[in-house]
């Protein structure tokens, strides 16, 4: 337990290829059914304080109370993610943290001296995510995630989904 964040939600995985990732984790480790969107609508995102214009694909399934979350970045505008691939990484990159009180925690890590490596929105102000630049070995960060909005309710749909998955229907196009 995160004396800042809480519980850790969430494992992020930046991948190349989301569609072999899904396959590995559905026919591999029977992780599934996965909820994919081929370019998620971001209201904003910005990279160490400056705009830009990433582009990503993300799919999320639950294994147990743990959600997992695949990235692909789409195009080659900066990102946390980008700097992850270019390293030479693929896989795991971060953990992320579900809270109702978005701004009071995010406060906190600031004045515990964390930095914001990216942050945007999705579907308003309830769908706030920012990722620290907190790597306390290569390659992982924090995430915090608002989950007070809609958001909240969908990672509700997906664990429910993954409860009781009988194996059909791995791959969900969402939008």
């Amino acid at each position: 337990m995160s004396k800042i964040f809480g519980k850790v939600a969430q494992n992020g995985y930046v991948v190349k290829d989301i569609k072999a990732a899904m396959d590995h984790w559905v026919n591999v480790l029977g992780v599934g059914p996965w909820f994919y969107v081929e370019k998620v609508p971001t209201d904003y995102f910005r990279h160490r304080g400056v705009d830009s214009g990433m582009q990503f694909s993300a799919a999320l399934a639950n294994s147990g109370d743990l959600q997992i979350e695949l990235i692909q970045q789409l195009n080659d505008e900066p990102s946390m993610y980008k700097e992850f691939l270019d390293a030479g990484n693929e896989g795991l990159q971060h953990v992320a943290y579900w809270v109702t009180n978005y701004d009071e925690v995010y406060n906190k890590a600031l004045e515990a001296g964390l930095k914001v490596g990216h942050e945007g929105q999705i579907g308003g102000p309830q769908g706030r995510f920012s990722y620290f630049d907190t790597e306390l070995h290569p390659g992982t960060v924090v995430e915090l995630s608002d989950i007070s909005g809609q958001k909240g309710k969908y990672f509700e749909l997906i664990k429910a989904a993954a409860q009781n998955w009988d194996g059909k229907d791995p791959i969900r196009k969402v939008g």
